[in-house]
Parts: C-alpha cells; sequence; structure tokens
C-alpha cells in the first residue's frame, strides 16, 4: 500500500536542490536519504510534509494519512517545557488531558530515565532533547515518520535503543531517515535514495551495498557517455569525409547522405546526458610534518579523575608510537575526553606520568569545536597561520567556505563548515600528532570519508575518541578501552560496540 508518491518534484532555493525526483513510499518501508551537508535532505523532508511548497511536481498521500516530521532542532517554545510536558503538548488539549498515559508508554519505549521525565528539555544534553522530538512524534502514532538526522548526538547505547525502538514500530509504519551515521543506515534501512541536483538514484539496498551499486550505474553511465561522444565523433568525420567528396564529385547523394551523417551525430550528442558529479561541500586535507622520535608519547600509570578528585581510571603503563592511530573506547561519561585534556595539558605544561616527545607537535579538536571562536571571522583565524591575505582566501573557498562567508563570525557557519574549518587550522599548525574529540561529529559522508583517507594517506599519528562505528573501523590502528578503572589495550573495537549497542540505560 502506498502511503506517499512523489512525481516529478523540483525544488529551487537559490540554486536547483533536486529535479524530476520520483519516489513512492509503501507501508513498512525503511528508505534512508543520503546526500552532503546543504544538498536538500532537510528541504525535502520539509516538502513532503507540507511545510515548504515544492517549485514543481506533484506529492500524493493517502487518504487520513498521518505524518510527522521529526526535525534536528528544538523549537525554542518548548525548551522551557519538562520532557512529560514537552511530549503531552504535541496531543490536542483534550487527548492529553485524558490520555497523559500515552506519553509515559511512549517514553517507556524510549528508556527515558523517571529523573529526566520533569526536567525542562532546555537543561537537558542534546540526545535526549532529539529523543524528546522523537517521543513527541510517537504520542501521536503517526502512519509515516520523517526523521532528520535521528542519531545527532547520541551515544552508541542510545543509538541501539534507537534502532530497537524502529524496529518494533507496527509493521505498516514507514520511515524515511535522514542520517550522516553509515552504521546505522547499514542496520535500520532497507532501501536507499542517494538525492541529486539531477537524476537522483534509488536502490532496494541500506547504505554500503547501495553506495557501491551506485558507483557501478555511475560508471556504467560514463562509460555509455564515453562510448556514444565516441560514435558521434566517428560520425562527424564519416560526415566530413564524404562532403570533400560530394564537393568535388557534385554528387546530390553524397551531400544528402553528410546531412544524414551530421543529424545523427547531434541526435546522439543531445540525447548523451552528462554524468553525475558531487560537487564538494569543502576539502578536508590534513599534514604530517614528521618526527624522528619512535614513541610520541608514554603514559606511565597516569590518573584521570574527575573535576572532584574521583579515579576515572587509571592508564597502566602504555605508549603511542609514529604511525598509530589510537581509538579511545568507553562509555559515555567513563572518562575519554578527560584524558585527551589531560593529554594536551601535559604537552603544552608537562604531566609527571605523561610524557610528550621533545619534537611533537600537536594539532587538537574538540567536540566543541573550540578551536573556531564563534566571535571570529574565518578569515582571521586562517590568515594567522597563512602567507598571505590571497593564500587564506583560497584555503577557506577550498574547505568550502565562500568569499562572503569568510569575513562573517564563525558562529554563523553549519556545522559541516565548522568542522571543515577546524581541519583546516589544524593542517595549517602542520603537527605530527593528532588529538581528535569526536571529528566526525558534524561532517556529513563524504566529509567522514575524506577525513578518514586523508588520516591513512598522510600516515598520521593520532589519539582518537569517536562514537561513529564505520570511523573508527577505517582509521583506528589499536584499540585503548577503559574497563573497571584501567585502560587496558584490546585487539577490535567490535565486542565493545556489540556490548555498548545492545546496552540499555
Amino acid at each position: 500500500m502506498s502511503l506517499l508518491a512523489v512525481k516529478s518534484l523540483s525544488l529551487t532555493l537559490g540554486a536547483a536542490l533536486f529535479t524530476d525526483l520520483d519516489l513512492t513510499i509503501a507501508a513498512g518501508d525503511r528508505l534512508g536519504l543520503i546526500a552532503a551537508n546543504g544538498r536538500g535532505k532537510t528541504a525535502l523532508l520539509r516538502c513532503l510534509a507540507g511545510e515548504v511548497e515544492p517549485t514543481s511536481g506533484v506529492i500524493t498521500r493517502a487518504r487520513g494519512l498521518k505524518l510527522a516530521l521529526v526535525a534536528q532542532d528544538v523549537p525554542p517554545a518548548l525548551l522551557s517545557l519538562g520532557f512529560r510536558d514537552a511530549v503531552l503538548s504535541a496531543l490536542p488539549d483534550e487527548t492529553a488531558e485524558t490520555e497523559s498515559w500515552r506519553a509515559d508508554i511512549v517514553m517507556d519505549d524510549l528508556a527515558v530515565p523517571e529523573d529526566l521525565r520533569s526536567q525542562a528539555l532546555a537543561s537537558l544534553s542534546g540526545g535526549w532533547q532529539r529523543t524528546a522530538l522523537l517521543a513527541r512524534a510517537a504520542v501521536e502514532e503517526p502512519d509515516l515518520y520523517l526523521l532528520d538526522e535521528p542519531t545527532n548526538h547520541l551515544d552508541l547505547s542510545r543509538i541501539g535503543r534507537l534502532q530497537d525502538w524502529l524496529s518494533a514500530l507496527p509493521r505498516d509504519v514507514a520511515v524515511l531517515m535522514t542520517s550522516h551515521d553509515r552504521a546505522f543506515l547499514d542496520t535500520a534501512t532497507k532501501r536507499s535514495l542517494f538525492l541529486r541536483p539531477e537524476r537522483s538514484m534509488a536502490f532496494a539496498l541500506p547504505y554500503s551495498r547501495a553506495k557501491a551499486a551506485l558507483a557501478e550505474t555511475d560508471e556504467a553511465e560514463a562509460r555509455r557517455l564515453a562510448n556514444d561522444l565516441k560514435q558521434a565523433d566517428q560520425l562527424r568525420r564519416q560526415a566530413a569525409k564524404l562532403k570533400n567528396i560530394g564537393i568535388n564529385s557534385g554528387s546530390d547523394l553524397l551531400v544528402v547522405k553528410t546531412k544524414q551523417l551530421t543529424e545523427r551525430a547531434e541526435r546522439i550528442e543531445a540525447a548523451a546526458r552528462p554524468v553525475h558529479r558531487e560537487g564538494s561541500a569543502g576539502t578536508i586535507r590534513l599534514a604530517n610534518s614528521g618526527t624522528a622520535a619512535k614513541a610520541l608519547l608514554t603514559f606511565e600509570e597516569a590518573r584521570v579523575e574527575t573535576p572532584d578528585g574521583r579515579l576515572l581510571f587509571a592508564t597502566g603503563r602504555l605508549w603511542i608510537e609514529r604511525g598509530d592511530r589510537v581509538v579511545l573506547l568507553g562509555a559515555n561519561g567513563a572518562g575519554k575526553s578527560r584524558l585527551l585534556a589531560a593529554v594536551a595539558g601535559a604537552i603544552s605544561a608537562g604531566h609527571p606520568a605523561i610524557r610528550a616527545a621533545a619534537s611533537l607537535v600537536c594539532g587538537a579538536s574538540d567536540q566543541a569545536l573550540s578551536q573556531v571562536p564563534g566571535a571570529q571571522t574565518p578569515f582571521a583565524l586562517v590568515t594567522r597561520l597563512t602567507s598571505s591575505d590571497q593564500t587564506a582566501r583560497g584555503l577557506l573557498a577550498g574547505a568550502g567556505i565562500r568569499a562572503d562567508w569568510q569575513t562573517r563570525p564563525a558562529a554563523a557557519l553549519s556545522g559541516g563548515q565548522r568542522a571543515r574549518l577546524a581541519m583546516l587550522l589544524l593542517r595549517l599548525q602542520q603537527p605530527n600528532f593528532y588529538l581528535l574529540d569526536e571529528p566526525t561529529n558534524h561532517l556529513d559522508i563524504e566529509g567522514q570519508e575524506a577525513l578518514e583517507a586523508e588520516l591513512q594517506a598522510q600516515g598520521a599519528t593520532a589519539l582518537l575518541v569517536s562514537h561513529d562505528r564505520s570511523f573508527v573501523r577505517a582509521t583506528g590502528t589499536r584499540f585503548w578501552q577503559i574497563d573497571r578503572r584501567r585502560l587496558v589495550e584490546v585487539d577490535s573495537p567490535e565486542p565493545f560496540f556489540a556490548a555498548e549497542i545492545a546496552r540499555r540505560d
């Protein structure tokens, strides 16, 4: 049964985000929507929800369809409400009074702790705010969910809970979701739509397999285009020869034949559709200035503590050698970010139990992207590290920051742009050691894959924290896990991932 159908849908907002899009969402569908930052994913969801009018095309909804759009950000009017009140406010007043139990059932399904249910949304983490928006949608019992980046700000255990919740939805409920979490898309979806300005492509496959199929389709299209253009070129060459012969001989038949060959070449060229080229949202490049030191960091029973002095864990005797990319594994609150902060402090000011090589040059990026102060402009930040204004402008443009945005406060940039700017600043520092805390948080899939490729290509040495399973698998060469107040080396992150996904808060 079709819940929603789209025919020849187009949307232009300054530039064409998508054109001639055909899409059908059936009962029970699990569809992933994939595109880079700023390429129209959210705009399409809003079109389907009736919040944005498309430039052209038709959207047909099943009679009586109940549709819920779960946006990325909490509306300001909800921030002062408690979690439970925010969920109840999604219902009509009469229903909220007589059927308030519906909110409790939804919160139970999403494993919302009792002590959070009365707290104002403004006081909660981004992950719990996202959960509140999902609960508001669920309490209305829609037929179709439109989820915009539902895994943002969630740790692995909460992603596992979300996966369970999606699996437990009634079989006829459909979900269309955007996400930059590749592992989540592989688990939670059965179909994939790659949104493009022209010729968006859909596959009845989850993300990784669909991406491979997309690459094959694009390659076949490129070969077809090359063959068509080669054939047209051959026809034009043949026509040119016949034209010369016809002129010299005065043959009307050859003149006619020349015209026919030329027209045939023109038809082939007109029908040849250019191969899709994904426009970059901004390049990510890193540097590795190199060092002769073998061990860049050495830990000798360093203690990692809470601000009030309670022990979180001890490191034991460990070291990071040149070329190692060490991933820290541990549950939220275990102390991963505090260890990174201790390492940064040891590099800058020394530490009795954390020794850094004299030649170590650190490039650090934290979850808040604090190396990109919101009040400063991208241009000012980059010119401090470059030889000329022209060089700075070129580097910023390459990182996806247009000229008219380069002199605005960095706070005005999107999360993806700030993340790319942060990586550019790291590169310009010419580090030989990277300290990265959740570096993929704000990056789209294109950016994540570019960062992975750069870390590998540069042979970078790094200490990393990430909840992104695909990123960890691609970049990590060693894995340290916080286990019972000790930091121990493990062979693989997979047991930890499995345990965290299965863990129930």
